[in-house]
């Protein structure tokens, strides 16, 4: 059963998987802090200096009324909270991700194509056809 495992594990397609998602994580990583960090400040600026992260709607009010400041605070306090800032980032992130996985795709699948396209070597004559070639040529002398 361990000789199985160690022959499932080391196969390529497992550890080509496996460095799939470490990369997938750091790139996801990557991907929050452009959005939290680059994207989102200056837009949320433009629009009259809204932190995105922070926008939220009360549903109710939590043991210490409001106003809150912040999700925490709102949380802290056992408000109900419909953290609309949060879910924006999400589907940003989530547009991010998915653009750069069409180039990923896009660029593989153009990569596949030029594989096709490049013309292929002729196979070379069977045993047969090499038998048959020679019958040819020795019956076209005669």
């Amino acid at each position: 059963m361990l000789k199985e495992f160690k022959a499932f594990a080391v196969k390529g397609n497992m550890v080509d998987m496996a460095v799939g998602i470490i990369i997938g994580a750091a790139f996801g990583a990557i991907v929050s802090s452009l959005v939290d960090d680059v994207i989102m400040p200056p837009i949320g600026l433009i629009i009259g200096g809204i932190d995105f992260s922070q926008l939220f709607v009360i549903l109710s009010e939590g043991a210490t009324p409001g106003p809150y400041l912040t999700i925490e605070a709102a949380k802290d306090a056992g408000a109900v909270t419909w953290n609309i800032g949060l879910f924006i980032n999400a589907i940003i992130k989530f547009l991010i991700v998915a653009f750069a996985l069409f180039v990923v795709v896009k660029g593989v699948n153009r990569l596949r194509e030029k594989e096709k396209a490049a013309p292929s070597a002729p196979p070379a004559p069977t045993k047969d056809q090499e038998l048959l070639a020679e019958i040819r040529d020795l019956l076209k002398s005669r």
